[in-house]
């Protein structure tokens, strides 16, 4: 069992890995020539504006009282400046939206395993080719941008990490930091004349990083009062510091402005995902070089922002982050063409070089150009837009150095993704071999189709290594050749030696495909579509959460076509209530879009009753362990009761902005180190362990939780328990000679069950029934496929001060719990109906990696950028739930078979 664990997961991690050699790879390319518009530019220095979390909606709106939530900005747009709308990418975090306005690319997705707050791979920048760049703001934005600038011309002066705290009692205090810093420094700089030299050059940049907006947001949602008020204060401190600009300049006219936003934010408060709130930002520019404002008398786009916001008579020029458009520069048209025919020669250089490396690692008779950017095609674009510019036809030259950008765009992203079919068919053909030599492995070991059929299997020819080995070695020889990275091995040798295992057993496919034929047709067609159509259900789940809901109700329904309904007609009442009560969830709002700290309270009260009828029915019992198992229920509920008041004593000390009691962080921390190894002292039969799984396990997703899901882990846990019972009376007499009854079943139980009775097709049912449970404890209360679904407000108990890796482990954690009771209760599954787990953890991964390929096939990289992302995440979250099947088995093993010693007590339960 331990090597097909190990040998699937090396495997599934190879899979998961390809997603990123095949899509994710760096855009970034090196080596190219600088180039530079031989005109000089209209300004000397640059202000930069970024207020992280801003919403263009939250920003341009009047208020309730009809005026403007930032008058400064709205002078701006109406007398001095362009304005408009910033369409950001996924993933919309600080970290990419900032590399995409100071670096002009995309960010790479590599550094999202950096908390991107590293740089993965070095890049240029605006701040790069700055002669001095002054930043202030938060420690996490400057640092990425500071750190390997190569000269000693960025000085960034930032906050303390610390300062970032979602409890603090004034977060604005991280934007006035900035506006009082700034003024103190051009304060300072008059009576420094070093420093007076260094502000007077050109090629200068002021960088001011705003970051209470975003904090607020998270703490307090965009629609709250602080969140507004913190954009009152930032367009206060904006005009302050135009002001001190002016003063300290002179009003020289050399300065240009731009103010952005780097995200947006949900209404629920958090980021990361392509909703429209979370791409679109404020664009707010002025000054030098800049066009004033124009007024026109109809401007047509998609959406109705402009009557919203009584703009519509100001012309709005909306941009992509990271993009300058041309239109809203106030200078001639022969700086215009110059900066464009510049800009294409850039992009144009590297399209060549990212050809040239294509070029030299492929071997010549298997390269294929991109036609459509020829050299002589680039030869002729450049003469003609040269000769157009000295003709003085500037639109003209504009026009076709866009072009040019186009195709070179398009062919950066030909060459960027020219190995991808290679990848993905080797890919494919390695995903197609594990699931058949996973189905083989079930068939041959642990299942009766081939009984009475020779299964002698003959040593596999020498013919067959051979040819193996042989391939394997072109392969390689190909791969060297063409100076291909090291994964490119993994990624096509790895099919090679899972084909050769599943030729092996042919003579098993052989026998397997002679007692199909003697299946009758009709059954072999229903079992078959039976099987598609659940598959394609849990595949729809990731799409819309309801298909949980009418799956649920569906298994409500399978008493009835089974003998169950006249065996254990009060189990089936249950199964059928539990069902229906589970389906309610997927109905839901997304878990923390609507926060209710009562419901919270309510869940941990349940908790509570459920864990005083309990500990009546131990002191009904008359063993000698009562006292103990007495202690042990009385602590958990203690736990429980602690739990509930460090939730409402917690959302209580925020609502006053007194931020988190120390003392319940402590006993937050404590609850959850507890409930790891409070469950291991409990008695090992089955139901009393199973119970205390779940207390412990709800006095920690309590203090994670801020809404209904409290409620959640309590009824899948109540169907869990039902399930079991279920489970065991599906089986008959004549499978199981020796039937217990599930109260007197111990997770000791020890004895090799695969002797017992092999494997026959409603094991297939129950190993779906664990992927949909899964499914549901997955997607039952939000849809986590989307990044914007997590809740910063879940860990508000645990800490406050950001803290990227700490929150998201704590976020995880509260993920994995329902996970883990589901995992549990299908160890009770195994034991009970006494099922080979290996057999039923391959058939699981089976049903994971068919479903894994769907979304393999289903990745987009084109579209909206919310198709892309989403795409992506449907096939990272199977793969890494496939590969946390196997953290997850071994976690509920050690849950529930794992007995720790209370006060010295002889470990010894009767049965």
């Amino acid at each position: 069992m331990l090597l097909y664990i190990i040998l699937g997961l090396l495997i599934h991690l190879v899979f998961f890995a390809s997603i990123f050699d095949i899509y994710f790879t760096s855009p970034l390319v090196h080596g190219m020539t600088p180039q530079f518009t031989p005109l000089p530019p209209p300004a000397k220095r640059l202000v930069l504006f970024v207020a992280d979390g801003l919403r263009a909606d939250k920003l341009y709106e009047l208020d309730e009282n009809g005026n403007p939530r930032a008058p400064f900005i709205r002078n701006i747009i109406m007398h001095e400046g362009s304005w408009g709308i910033s369409h950001t990418r996924v993933p919309t975090e600080s970290r990419p939206g900032h590399v995409a306005l100071i670096a002009g690319f995309y960010e790479d997705v590599s550094a999202v395993a950096k908390g991107w707050k590293e740089n993965p791979v070095e890049f240029d920048s605006l701040i790069n080719e700055t002669r001095h760049t002054w930043c202030w703001g938060s420690p996490d934005i400057l640092a990425m941008f500071a750190k390997g600038a190569g000269r000693n011309h960025v000085f960034a002066h930032n906050y303390d990490a610390y300062s970032e705290d979602f409890g603090a009692q004034d977060v604005t205090k991280l934007d006035t930091w900035v506006f009082d810093n700034v003024k103190e420094f051009f304060h300072a700089a008059r009576n420094n004349q070093s420093l007076f030299s260094k502000l007077n050059e050109d090629k200068i940049v002021f960088f001011l990083h705003l970051l209470g907006i975003d904090t607020n947001g998270h703490a307090h949602r965009p629609s709250s009062r602080e969140y507004l008020n913190n954009i009152k204060i930032v367009d206060e401190g904006l005009k302050e510091i135009v002001s001190t600009l002016k003063d300290f300049y002179g009003s020289d006219g050399k300065t240009a402005f731009i103010f952005t936003a780097d995200h947006g934010m949900t209404d629920w408060g958090s980021h990361g995902a392509g909703h429209p709130l979370e791409t679109c930002t404020p664009f707010v520019t002025w000054g030098a070089g800049i066009k004033y404002p124009q007024k026109v008398l109809a401007q047509k786009f998609d959406d109705t922002y402009l009557q919203e916001w009584k703009l519509e008579n100001w012309k709005r020029q909306d941009v992509n982050q990271g993009t300058l458009p041309v239109d809203i520069l106030n200078s001639t048209d022969l700086f215009k063409a110059e900066s464009m025919f510049t800009n294409a020669v850039q992009i144009l250089e590297q399209f060549k070089v990212k050809m040239t490396q294509k070029k030299e690692a492929t071997l010549p008779f298997l390269f294929t150009p991109f036609n459509s950017l020829s050299d002589s095609k680039q030869i002729n674009i450049l003469r003609k837009a040269r000769s157009y510019i000295k003709q003085k036809k500037y639109d003209e030259a504009i026009s076709l150095c866009k072009e040019l950008i186009n195709l070179a765009l398009k062919g950066l992203s030909y060459y960027h993704t020219y190995d991808r079919f290679f990848l993905a068919f080797n890919v494919v053909l390695g995903f197609v071999g594990w699931t058949s030599y996973a189905s083989l492995l079930i068939i041959k070991s642990h299942c009766n189709l081939t009984r009475g059929v020779s299964k002698e299997v003959k040593k596999p020819r020498h013919l067959l290594s051979c040819s193996f080995v042989a391939v394997g070695v072109l392969l390689a020889l190909f791969l060297l050749i063409q100076a291909c990275p090291w994964t490119y091995y993994i990624y096509c040798l790895l099919p090679l030696p899972v084909w050769y295992a599943v030729l092996r057993e042919f003579p098993v496919i052989q026998d397997l495909v002679t007692l199909l034929l003697t299946f009758p047709p009709s059954h072999f067609v229903g079992y078959l579509l039976l099987f598609i159509l659940g598959v394609e259900v849990l595949v729809l789940s990731f799409f819309y959460r309801y298909m949980l809901t009418a799956g649920l109700i569906a298994f409500a329904g399978w008493p009835f076509v089974t003998p169950l309904w006249t065996r254990a007609k009060s189990t089936s009442l249950s199964w059928i209530f539990f069902c229906l009560l589970l389906a309610v969830f997927p109905l839901m709002p997304v878990v923390g879009r609507k926060p209710n700290i009562f419901l919270v309270v309510g869940a941990g009260l349940l908790v509570l009753l459920l864990s005083l009828f309990v500990v009546t029915s131990v002191l009904k019992r008359k063993d000698s362990f009562v006292s103990e198992e007495l202690v042990l229920h009385l602590l958990q509920m203690l736990s429980t009761v602690l739990s509930i008041c460090v939730v409402y004593g917690t959302h209580n000390s925020l609502l006053k902005k007194q931020g988190l009691p120390l003392i319940n962080q402590v006993v937050s921390w404590i609850i959850l180190a507890s409930s790891f190894v409070v469950p291991l002292l409990s008695p090992l039969i089955l139901f009393d362990r199973l119970f205390s799984i779940l207390v412990s396990s709800m006095s920690t997703y309590l203090l994670l939780s801020t809404g209904y899901e409290a409620l959640f882990p309590l009824v899948l846990s109540c169907l869990m328990f039902v399930w079991i019972h279920m489970e065991q009376e599906t089986l008959p007499q004549s499978v199981v000679s020796c039937k217990q009854k599930v109260s007197s079943v111990q997770f000791t139980y020890k004895t090799d069950i695969t002797q017992f009775r092999d494997l026959y097709l409603d094991d297939i049912r129950r190993a779906f029934f664990l992927v949909f449970f899964l499914m549901t404890a997955f997607f039952g209360t939000g849809n986590i496929a989307s990044v914007n679904s997590f809740d910063l407000a879940s860990v508000y108990c645990f800490l406050t001060v950001f803290s990227p890796y700490m929150m998201g482990a704590l976020m995880m954690w509260k993920i994995l719990i329902p996970f883990a009771l589901v995992m549990c209760a299908f160890e009770a599954v195994q034991l009970t109906t006494q099922l080979s787990s290996k057999s039923l953890f391959l058939m699981v991964i089976n049903i994971s990696d068919i479903m894994a390929l769907h979304f393999f096939f289903l990745i987009k990289d084109y579209g909206s950028w919310l198709d892309i992302g989403t795409s992506i995440s449907h096939y990272v979250i199977v793969m890494s739930m496939t590969i946390f099947l196997v953290f997850l088995n071994g976690l509920a093993q050690m849950l529930t078979t794992k007995k720790l010693k209370l006060c010295g007590r002889p470990k010894s339960h009767l049965i």
